[in-house]
């Protein structure tokens, strides 16, 4: 599967990380010089150093070529362009995108992008959906506090218990990236069973 990736803070590399795990083709797309290197340096892939909102650029990125386009970068109307140039004038079928602005969703999805993920309406939901708050623990805050990444840590108790990740109602553009048990880290997919 071949992946274009624009934005490579630090969602971006991870994303990277797990799709070149994965074994999927990836290329990602950064406008600052310094990061570009260190990204190419550090995941060997090729780095495409450019605005993702320009054609020229996209296509250096083989976008024409891709099964799906992330955009995760720092500006939602960076990202929200950038996934209509990829639709529309590259004709990729997945297109994703991330709401850094919980306030820019609607716009998002209004404006044909596939998929839009917010981690504060991820947050916002899982406590809606009485999340035990106790295992529950911040890791990182993105974009001045706008967006999270979390680890939820299920106690013997816990309601998901038993039921495996296709089966689970998560909040929408939710994303489970990965499960450890003990000192195993695994890559979940959606016949991983929780518990």
């Amino acid at each position: 599967m071949n992946i274009i990736i624009l934005g490579g803070g630090k969602l971006g590399r991870q994303l990277a990380r797990n799709m070149l795990d994965r074994k999927y083709t990836v290329h990602l797309i950064e406008k600052n010089k310094l990061r570009c290197m260190h990204l190419a340096n550090e995941l060997d892939i090729e780095v495409v150093c450019g605005d993702g909102t320009e054609l020229e650029v996209l296509q250096n990125a083989h976008t024409q070529e891709a099964d799906c386009f992330l955009a995760v970068g720092g500006s939602d109307q960076d990202n929200l362009v950038a996934c209509q140039l990829a639709k529309r004038e590259f004709g990729v079928q997945k297109v994703i995108a991330r709401a850094n602005d919980p306030r820019n969703l609607p716009v998002l999805r209004t404006l044909g992008t596939e998929m839009v993920v917010s981690s504060t309406e991820i947050i916002t939901n899982m406590i809606e959906q009485e999340v035990d708050m106790a295992e529950m623990h911040m890791l990182a805050t993105l974009n001045k506090g706008r967006a999270a990444i979390c680890e939820v840590t299920l106690t013997e108790n816990s309601r998901v218990n038993g039921i495996a990740l296709k089966n689970l109602n998560l909040p929408s553009g939710c994303l489970v990236m990965s499960i450890v048990r003990g000192e195993q880290m695994m890559v979940p997919n959606g016949d991983t069973v929780f518990h």
